[in-house]
């Protein structure tokens, strides 16, 4: 009779932070619709390739027509779709509205709006969070990392 016995690996200190493991766990998929190409590119620096040691690294798909925002989350593979509330013709609120009403368990949507008391009009179009233009790079990244922690299984 053959015994094998394997070896336990080291549990961290009790609350230290550990890292998700890029190896283990797959990139997240974040959709990033807007019009104007400099509004995408705010969005894709404020939050970087990782907003958040917990979390795994991000994938940023950039779309700037409505129907494609469409084929991609209707594909099933977007983890967060941020939607630019400013964005011609088809505006990030009434896209949000559609998706919410049409795409069983819709993953979260966040909505850039034009101005802060535009709050109500996210709400309105299911949106799970709202932040306001010009976009803060610190209130963006608190709000995608707190939806973004319900799409990633926890960590043993």
């Amino acid at each position: 009779m053959l015994v094998v016995w394997a070896a336990t690996p080291p549990r961290p200190a009790s609350g230290s932070i550990t890292p998700v493991s890029d190896s283990t766990t797959r990139k997240l998929k974040v959709l990033v619709y807007s019009d104007d190409v400099n509004t995408r590119q705010q969005v894709i620096l404020a939050l970087g390739r990782r907003p958040h040691p917990d979390l795994p690294e991000l994938e940023y798909i950039e779309v700037a027509t409505e129907p494609v925002v469409i084929q991609n989350m209707d594909a099933g593979h977007v983890d967060l779709a941020i939607l630019d509330g400013e964005a011609v013709p088809a505006g990030g609120l009434g896209i949000a509205k559609q998706l919410k009403d049409e795409i069983y368990e819709c993953p979260p949507v966040l909505v850039l709006t034009g101005r802060p008391q535009d709050a109500w009009l996210a709400t309105w179009s299911r949106a799970e969070a709202a932040v306001p233009h010009p976009i803060d790079p610190i209130q963006l990244a608190d709000s995608v990392v707190a939806l973004l922690r319900a799409r990633v299984p926890a960590q043993a």
